[in-house]
């Protein structure tokens, strides 16, 4: 297995190992969500938590600003999770059943390790636009998920409304220009299940095509109508 250097010292792509590449290939390739009820101990121990952090270190970011921020919820704090959770649901839906309630609070307790992605989107007006901070965002969790694939732990990154909702942003304090994104579940997988089929790039990516010179422009156009 290659592992590569987090400091000052480590080599230059080009002094790598070729086998580097193939195996940084596979990791990617390998790397698949697992949802969190999947997810089961053991998680990442302290030193494992500090590398899969410390890559998030390595997204993009214009301007150098961190527009993100990652909080852990340690166990001792589930219950409060859970009960906005709760809250949430129960403010979309005043009448939601006994059942759909205690299945939201349940969401709280599922996965060893679990955290907020939280975007700094910017005051109105700002140099480094949104999008951009999102795109930044979007790296550093890619990054720490496959660090946590390097580790051999599974993962996923999960959604929902209650990632929008009065309850959630008072729980984890979050600013005015602050989002919140999506929760971050790492652990042990409870089964392994095959690697989907991943896309071609012939899917997604395409060529601009050559913008036509004015003699294919004249050539193409109608003859214009005699002057009467």
């Amino acid at each position: 297995m290659h592992v590569l250097a987090t400091d000052a010292r480590s080599p230059s792509p080009a002094a790598l190992e070729p086998a580097s590449a193939e195996w940084a290939e596979a990791l990617i390739h390998h790397r698949q969500t697992i949802l969190p009820k999947r997810l089961f101990e053991p998680g990442p121990d302290a030193a494992q938590l500090e590398r899969i952090l410390a890559t998030a270190g390595a997204a993009p970011d214009h301007g150098e600003l961190v527009p993100w921020r990652f909080i852990i919820v340690p166990a001792s704090e589930r219950s409060r999770l859970a009960d906005a959770f709760a809250a949430s649901l129960l403010e979309r839906d005043p009448r939601a059943a006994a059942d759909d309630v205690e299945k939201a609070r349940e969401k709280a307790f599922r996965a060893p390790l679990l955290m907020l992605a939280v975007v700094d989107t910017g005051a109105p007006g700002s140099e480094i636009p949104k999008a951009e901070r999102y795109i930044s965002a979007g790296c550093a969790i890619q990054n720490m998920l496959l660090m946590a694939t390097a580790l051999c732990f599974a993962s996923s990154v999960t959604g929902g409304k209650a990632l929008r909702s009065r309850e959630l942003r008072e729980l984890f304090a979050l600013r005015e220009t602050e989002d919140a994104v999506c929760f971050m579940a790492i652990g042990t997988a409870d089964r392994n299940k095959p690697i989907r089929q991943r896309p071609q790039p012939s899917r997604y990516v395409s060529v601009l095509a050559p913008k036509p010179d004015r003699v294919s422009e004249s050539a193409a156009a109608p003859p214009s109508a005699p002057a009467s």
